[in-house]
């Protein structure tokens, strides 16, 4: 009646009244009575929700248009979304959509005592606010309010179906009135999945031309809460190890979204409009296809399945154009990134086995970057940039992570875990990322993109990193006091320092002029600073064995050949330099020739005595006459090609 009168009278501020007015008598009825009966609140809420949905303010909409806004191209946009989020009367539709939905949830909430768990009045209230708020744009806020409460609804029921019990002792003493039945809560939840996907389909086949935020809105409601409503009731009610009943519902929602989408493109062909809503409605689709996975399967299978499920949208591209399809292989990569979070052995460490390589890590990684390698392949022409680097990202990421879990697991005897690694293991994954920064050099210049080009950077950089942290400080023999092994030069120091100091080096020389200079400046850096380790390092390995910790000292015959050995590897760089015309190289064998001099001032005279001192000072004037000889004849040489320039010029 009073939403009647207002019509007539074109009331705002009654009809609000009149709503909290009814919201206030059914809390105050919910909280005191004991125990309550829901009916009459609920029938009397539904009489709220049609007469707000069809009598006042119903189809009532804005009579004008706000200044400076406009509803041709996308410049319309931001105002279309205001429009949308600020309908006519707003406050008569909100306070009846607050209202219904508080009381609602109150229903459920064990802080109540009801004459009977009102699972049902609460159905009823979330589907009508829900099919109000799908009638038109102006009922927007009954739309979201009715998707929350649903949402927080099923989070509710489903906690206390008696996972809470398990999950948290305080609960265990809970009353059995507010115990709600586990198959009591995962019915719920499919009823509300199913009837939000319904009415998406229904504002999206009787959408307007002008309503196209409303449809998108729409669109995702669709998606997510069902989604979100499954996925809550499979975790707190369903069978991890095989659930039909959730299997089902989450297959059936899907096929129906992805009907939905493919209805939307042939009605709608070339619409930019139909890319938004069938988008969100895809990606819909794939959330409830993965929740169908994980009921039906576990472990490997289900990786893998999510994996095909993923790239089987991208495959899809070559039957329909659909902007989304390779966004939800992005997805799908993002999933299966989250699962071996979750469980990196992806089988359970009892089930992985000890046997290098070919164990389930090898497929449980494998497959999912071949897939995205294929992909990013076959898709390396799509229109969208973004995507397409996105795929060359992951597919980079995973195939350097399958190469690394491998290793992790060869070099650990089938064991994952958080320990420290040695230093080969480091050492493998140093030269793991020498080579892909490489690769992607390689790459890049076939093929430019950014993905490769900063991507190969970034692996180089953190290699570099990685050398400062771990090879010559954490995982340093003489800190460590790991032992080389038995085989000299085949030892630790070769696989850690020397093969490492060689892969920076080529991978300098590879990327002079394809690369900024400084980042090839410091790849030779490190390539000196690792050579100049292994050296240091094999020189006391020759004098000490196998164990080359710090607490073992230094012999005189060592000391000194620590000056011999540094002075070689300074010439040897410098002629290196010289040769391939790196200024870079040249810097390094000048700053190792500088160390040397101070270790012969410095420590040499002070630690060896007679001989072995004598030696030692006429060996570094020896080698500093004949660099600076060698530095003579690179300058009269360059003068004299200058002076040849100048004279045919």
């Amino acid at each position: 009646a009073t939403l009647a009168a207002s019509r007539l009278r074109r009331w705002s501020v009654v009809p609000t009244l009149a709503n909290a007015g009814l919201g206030l008598w059914g809390l105050a009825y919910v909280a005191l009575a004991t125990p309550f009966e829901a009916p009459p609140v609920t029938f009397a809420l539904l009489v709220m929700i049609a007469g707000v949905a069809l009598i006042w303010p119903g189809r009532a909409e804005r009579t004008a248009e706000p200044s400076g806004t406009t509803q041709i191209g996308a410049a319309s946009e931001p105002g279309a979304w205001e429009r949308l989020f600020t309908p006519p009367h707003l406050a008569i539709s909100i306070s009846a959509a607050i209202v219904a939905t508080v009381l609602a949830l109150l229903f459920i909430s064990p802080a109540v005592d009801a004459a009977r768990f009102p699972v049902s009045d609460f159905v009823v209230i979330v589907v009508a606010l829900a099919a109000a708020g799908s009638l038109r744009p102006a009922a927007i806020y009954a739309a979201l309010l009715a998707a929350f409460g649903a949402v927080a609804g099923t989070w509710s029921l489903t906690a206390l179906s008696g996972v809470l019990a398990y999950l948290d002792p305080s609960f265990a003493g809970s009353p059995p009135e507010i115990v709600v039945p586990g198959r009591t809560a995962m019915l719920t939840a499919m009823t509300l999945s199913a009837l939000f996907i319904l009415l998406g389909g229904f504002v999206l086949a009787r959408r307007p031309a002008g309503d196209r935020q409303f449809a998108a809105l729409w669109a995702g409601i669709a998606a997510v809460v069902p989604n979100a409503l499954l996925a809550m009731s499979f975790v707190m009610t369903g069978s991890l190890a095989f659930d039909l009943p959730h299997g089902l519902a989450a297959f059936a929602g899907g096929i129906f979204l992805l009907g939905l989408v493919e209805w939307l493109y042939r009605r709608s062909p070339g619409a930019g409009d139909a890319d938004v809503d069938g988008g969100l409605l895809a990606l819909g689709s794939f959330g409830l296809f993965v929740i169908g996975l994980h009921a039906w399967t576990d472990g490997l299978v289900t990786t893998l399945a999510i994996a095909l499920l993923g790239a089987g949208y991208s495959f899809a591209t070559r039957l329909r154009s659909w902007p989304v399809l390779p966004w939800v292989t992005v997805a799908g990569a993002v999933v299966i990134l989250a699962r071996i979070a979750w469980e990196p052995t992806i089988v359970g460490p009892g089930n992985l086995g000890t046997t290098p390589v070919f164990n389930a890590l090898l497929p449980g990684y494998g497959i999912p970057a071949l897939l995205l390698v294929v992909l990013a392949y076959l898709l390396r022409a799509w229109p969208d940039l973004r995507v397409r680097n996105l795929l060359q990202a992951l597919a980079s990421l995973f195939v350097l992570l399958t190469l690394a879990i491998l290793v992790r697991h060869a070099m650990n005897r089938g064991v994952l875990d958080s320990s420290v690694p040695t230093l080969g293991e480091q050492a493998i994954y140093t030269l793991l990322a020498i080579g892909a920064s490489g690769i992607f050099m390689t790459l890049d210049g076939r093929s430019p993109s950014p993905v490769f080009r900063y991507g190969g950077m970034a692996l180089g950089v953190l290699s570099m990193l990685s050398v400062l942290g771990a090879h010559l400080v954490g995982l340093n023999p003489y800190v460590s006091g790991e032992l080389l092994g038995s085989v000299p030069f085949f030892d630790l120091l070769l696989i850690g320092y020397l093969l490492p100091a060689i892969g920076y080096f080529g991978l300098a020389w590879y990327a002079r002029g394809r690369r900024p200079l400084p980042y090839v400046v410091a790849l030779a850096v490190s390539g000196a600073i690792l050579a100049f380790a292994w050296a240091t390092l094999s020189v006391r390995r020759f004098w000490q064995g196998q164990n080359v910790a710090d607490w073992k000292g230094f012999l005189q015959g060592e000391t000194y050949t620590y000056s011999v050995v540094w002075l070689v590897l300074g010439v040897l760089l410098l002629v290196a330099g010289s040769r391939l015309d790196a200024k870079s190289i040249r810097i390094a064998s000048a700053v190792l020739v500088f160390v040397a001099v101070l270790k012969v001032f410095l420590v040499d005279m002070s630690n060896l005595e007679g001989f072995l001192r004598a030696l030692s000072f006429i060996g570094l004037g020896a080698v500093l006459i004949g660099i600076g000889l060698f530095y003579q004849k690179i300058l009269s040489g360059s003068a004299g090609n200058a002076g040849e320039g100048a004279r045919r010029a």
